[in-house]
């Protein structure tokens, strides 16, 4: 597609980001509207569960999906992902318990992994290396606008209206998408030489799922030493051994193993498993801070969380033209992960007294530098590859991204609950002990306040404890206190752990990741022979 004329790239670019938008809308929705959908639905131990799985999902389809569209072309896999998604959305949104929510945000997450994953692809097909930060830069900007309309539109319903509303909202949008994909996006032939890789698809998701799963239990519903936790490993590795040696003998592997001995495929994948880490972990818990900690709406907390869209698209937009520009990327992404780990080390200092003025300026600090580094490491990869293997690597950059997401998420939401745990027991073992008229009863509504979900509606709390005298009431006060100190303490830990992986991605990419020139062209033969062989596979 890449000899397309530009007035008929520019409407396929414009199919794509419809879809894009679709699916990002309905993703940016659901951060500012879970703490108070977990306050209807209870069930907070499953609160990482409803990012975790959609990530897992999105993950094993993304790169499922790559090498299918490397053989069917990209438009069948963006139209099933449009249908999937919109189905998923329409049952998250009827959901009765967490557990329901979760499934169905499982189910999501396959149609967005599709969405993804094919989206990215197509921008690659259209235009060679040289001229891709240009669009992503565009194609950033769709998440941005998302993420501005998205926090706040999700703040304001789950304030005025039913939250179910947040699922079904942009619904529409999603039949308007599939509209456009199919009247615009041009269809390719099968590649009939192409056989699929039934066996290695199945064995690279029992490698993948019991893995997440158990970064996902471990240390929550099972100890790390459990059976439970040592026999999901178990199959990780058996699984996984299983499936290297099952892609080395197949004609069309699912993932080409030859692509890992490109240094600069392999590095900047293992950079994007950080990335992903550091941002999916952290951020995802902004919102419970900016509502929990500091007391904010959740139709407020939507606009404290915009600056940092609005600096990530202006970030990735400069960043893009910068690279069209020069040709250069290194230098770019070093700056974008060095100022992610001062916004993320900014966060960390953060408490109860902490304003919304100061929580915007560290939110614009990451936006920017997240703006700047996030599309390099896909670029980085489409660039290293030949182009006939275009669909996988751009799966697999999303994989490693998703999967650091992934771990990151289950490990820092440990890192919270555990640091949480901790600190509300020995501050309010603290006042027990300074009150020697607590009774009984006292202190088993005490415990009953040891969840930070009651701290997304304190009214209601103290509304049930009105009936109390005067003393006990203020005892309740004093609790829930103490629990916003727990929750801040504990979120400080996250934002702390996430500044260290991120600074681990800036360390990895001075160190480790080469720059090689962009190409000017798809094609292979347009290509110099040192160009070349920087990104041989062999």
């Amino acid at each position: 597609m890449e000899h397309l004329e530009m007035r008929r790239k520019v409407i396929i670019m414009l199919s794509i980001m419809s879809a894009m938008l679709f699916a990002a809308l309905n993703q940016t929705i659901v951060g500012t509207s879970l703490p108070k959908i977990i306050a209807d639905l209870g069930g907070i131990e499953y609160y990482s569960w409803v990012f975790t799985i959609f990530m897992l999902t999105s993950s094993i389809t993304a790169i499922l999906v790559g090498k299918l569209s490397d053989i069917y072309g990209r438009k069948p896999f963006i139209l099933l992902g449009i249908g999937v998604f919109t189905a998923g959305s329409l049952l998250c949104g009827i959901s009765g318990s967490i557990l329901e929510l979760v499934l169905f945000r499982g189910v999501q997450g396959f149609g967005g992994g599709m969405i993804m994953s094919t989206a990215f692809t197509a921008v690659g097909d259209l235009f060679p290396p040289r001229e891709r930060g240009r669009w992503q830069g565009i194609m950033s900007s769709v998440f941005g606008l998302a993420s501005v309309f998205g926090p706040t539109l999700g703040g304001y319903i789950v304030d005025h209206f039913h939250w179910h509303w947040v699922f079904w909202i942009f619904l529409p949008f999603g039949l308007v998408a599939f509209a456009a994909i199919s009247f615009l996006f041009p269809s390719v032939q099968r590649k009939e030489k192409e056989s699929i890789d039934y066996t290695g698809s199945l064995l690279l998701t029992l490698t993948m799922v019991p893995l997440l799963l158990s970064f996902t239990w471990a240390g929550n519903q099972y100890d790390w030493v459990s059976p439970e936790i040592i026999g999901l490993f178990t199959v990780t590795i058996v699984a996984f051994f299983l499936f290297v040696a099952t892609e080395k003998r197949v004609s069309s592997p699912v993932l080409p193993l030859d692509m890992f001995k490109n240094k600069v495929f392999t590095v900047s994948n293992i950079i994007g498993f950080f990335l992903g880490a550091g941002m999916f972990g952290s951020i995802m818990y902004m919102p419970f801070f900016i509502q929990g900690v500091m007391g904010t709406s959740a139709t407020k907390s939507g606009f404290v969380m915009m600056p940092l869209t609005l600096a990530m698209v202006a970030g990735s937009t400069i960043s893009g033209q910068m690279i069209t520009k020069t040709g250069k990327y290194k230098k770019l992404a070093m700056l974008g992960l060095f100022i992610m780990v001062s916004g993320m080390t900014s966060m960390h200092f953060m408490d109860t007294q902490t304003t919304n003025t100061t929580a915007i300026l560290n939110m614009i600090l990451v936006g920017s530098g997240l703006g700047i580094a996030f599309p390099i490491f896909t670029l980085t990869v489409q660039n290293a590859i030949e182009h006939k293997y275009l669909g996988v690597a751009t799966s697999s950059v999303q994989l490693f991204r998703q999967l650091g997401g992934t771990i990151g998420v289950s490990i820092m939401g440990s890192v919270m609950n555990n640091s949480l745990a901790e600190h509300f027991n020995k501050e309010s073992q603290k006042l027990v002990a300074s009150s020697p008229s607590v009774t009984p009863e006292m202190g088993a509504q005490i415990k009953e306040l040891a969840n930070p979900q009651v701290l997304l509606n304190q009214t209601a709390v103290l509304e049930k404890f009105s009936a109390l005298p005067p003393e006990s009431l203020n005892m309740i006060k004093q609790v829930l206190g103490i629990l916003r100190e727990s929750l801040s303490y504990a979120l400080n830990g996250v934002f702390l752990t996430g500044a260290i992986v991120i600074g681990t991605a800036f360390i990895l990419t001075f160190f480790f990741l080469q720059e090689i020139p962009l190409r000017t062209s798809n094609e292979e033969k347009n290509t110099s022979h040192e160009q070349a062989s920087e990104r041989k596979l062999g």
